[in-house]
């Protein structure tokens, strides 16, 4: 079973949020705070991330696998890069789990960038010879702005070691990048919810999009990139909250 977060809010239809990759329910903890305004609200660490059980595949049949155990009635589902698309996995293949669904900066699509890149980062690193974040930070290189300090969100400096399964990330990363071959659909109402500068969802795929999710609406947050609940906080609560109350 997942590791899980929860927070308490009014009676009403919990929301579950799924993160991306590298990311941890702690990433989301702000946000789900404030979204607990209005609902009880529960976050999870995925499978191989936080403290959530290390397995040696990480499929995102798996992931959607491990979402549905965490559900014991229906829900509105909220995952962002990684964790949408275990979210539409999830939606497509246990509809009676998901109520309403919101998919943040990603499409069911196969993408041609790796993540490799932040994983070689963090392999580079001594974790033997480190004392404190800064010393980590200092061998954090060749990484856009903001991913070192992002990663090491996932740092345990007591016992040095780090909270993501690199290894079986790395071994599963063309899984990861890509998208099962899921057939149904989901006829809930789902918002495709992506950053303005952005370029993970593209008009192109909304044919794809639209056969899988036939109920799919796509918005847009201006000036925000892929990590669209980071950059625009209150915007992004905004519109998931207005999405899921209407």
């Amino acid at each position: 079973m997942l590791n899980t977060v929860r927070y308490d809010g009014p009676t009403g239809r919990p929301l579950l949020i799924a993160h991306g990759l590298f990311g941890s329910a702690r990433n989301w903890g702000v946000i789900a705070k404030r979204l607990s305004e209005t609902r009880p609200v529960v976050v999870v660490d995925m499978r191989n991330h936080g403290a959530s059980p290390w397995f040696q595949t990480h499929s995102y049949e798996d992931l959607a696998g491990d979402l549905a155990e965490v559900i014991d009635q229906p829900m509105d589902v909220l995952g962002h890069s990684m964790g949408g698309k275990a979210a539409m996995v999830l939606a497509l293949t246990k509809p009676s789990k998901v109520n309403r669904l919101v998919v943040a900066d990603i499409a069911p699509v196969t993408y041609t960038h790796s993540q490799m890149g932040p994983i070689e980062a963090m392999r580079r690193i001594d974790l033997s010879a480190i004392t404190s974040r800064a010393d980590a930070m200092a061998q954090l290189d060749g990484l856009e702005p903001g991913v070192p300090e992002f990663l090491l969100q996932s740092l345990d400096l007591k016992v040095k070691k780090w909270r993501l399964n690199i290894d079986v990330l790395a071994a599963e990363m063309d899984k990861i990048i890509g998208f099962p071959p899921v057939s149904g659909q989901f006829d809930g109402p789902t918002l495709f919810l992506s950053g303005g500068a952005s370029d993970y969802v593209q008009r192109e795929d909304r044919d794809r999009t639209k056969a899988l999710f036939p109920a799919a609406k796509f918005a847009k947050i201006p000036g925000a990139g892929h990590w669209l609940h980071a950059e625009k906080p209150r915007e992004f609560e905004a519109a998931v909250t207005a999405f899921l109350g209407a």
